[in-house]
């Protein structure tokens, strides 16, 4: 393949040759992987543990599933998941090995070892056997992914017929004056608070523009349609800050 004819996907608001993208996400979230859990909280203000419990409330985990959080990074998911499930086991499966290792540090995995597995590996390609799945779950993760089209492929590859996906994920707030209020915030505090936080401005800068990258709701629904899902539906979390996906694998 020559360099002309070579794909290209984009990194923030750059645009790069597609290989070197999963590349560039992993050293992203190596970099932040420890002071990811506090930077969530100081972006959001605290938010983005009620939009995840907002994703539980709609799951509804039954006792005995067995789910998979792909990018689940830091565990926050899984132990959601296995505390309202009693019986159920969790798989969570990240390609950033420093984000499973802070993962396992948590409390909340030392109490739910037994329940809970951690497992390095790529949303495109995932290392489990097809119809494997009760639940599969991503947060904040698949807008990383360099082709979305072949993480949600994988995600119905890996579910059980009557499987449930679940994604939930930055957004697009349909009140344009409120969007530019929003756009206003995450540009101009978001990778100061990295700098102080984490010591890592670039990193931040490219997860506030990978948010302006991916698709729009209605969009998004299209993909998860387009990947073989039924019963496709979404919901706005603050206004579409942040949206909910699902879908069932029929």
């Amino acid at each position: 393949m020559t360099g002309t004819d070579e794909k290209t996907t984009h990194f923030g608001f750059r645009d790069i040759p597609e290989g070197e993208k999963a590349g560039m996400v992993h050293g992203v979230f190596s970099r932040v992987a420890s002071k990811y859990d506090i930077m969530n909280d100081l972006m959001s203000v605290g938010i983005h543990r009620l939009w995840k419990d907002a994703m539980m409330d709609w799951l509804n985990p039954r006792p005995g599933q067995r789910l998979l959080d792909v990018a689940g990074g830091t565990g926050d998911i899984a132990f959601r998941f296995l505390k309202r499930a009693a019986g159920a086991q969790a798989v969570v499966c990240d390609m950033t090995e420093p984000m499973l290792i802070e993962g396992r540090k948590r409390a909340e995995a030392e109490s739910l070892g037994a329940s809970l597995d951690w497992v390095v590996g790529d949303a495109m390609a995932l290392p489990f056997a097809s119809n494997a799945f009760d639940v599969y779950t991503i947060s904040f993760g698949i807008r990383n992914v360099t082709r979305i089209a072949d993480a949600l492929a994988e995600a119905y590859r890996v579910l059980r017929p009557g499987g449930r996906l679940m994604v939930l994920e930055f957004s697009q707030i349909p009140n344009a004056p409120m969007q530019r209020a929003y756009d206003l915030y995450s540009f101009n505090v978001i990778p100061v608070l990295g700098q102080i936080v984490a010591g890592d401005r670039d990193s931040y800068q490219y997860l506030v523009e990978s948010i302006r990258k991916f698709p729009n709701q209605e969009n998004f629904a299209a993909l998860i349609r387009q990947a073989g899902f039924a019963n496709v539906k979404y919901r706005n979390l603050t206004m579409g800050i942040a949206a909910l996906h699902t879908g069932w694998k029929i």
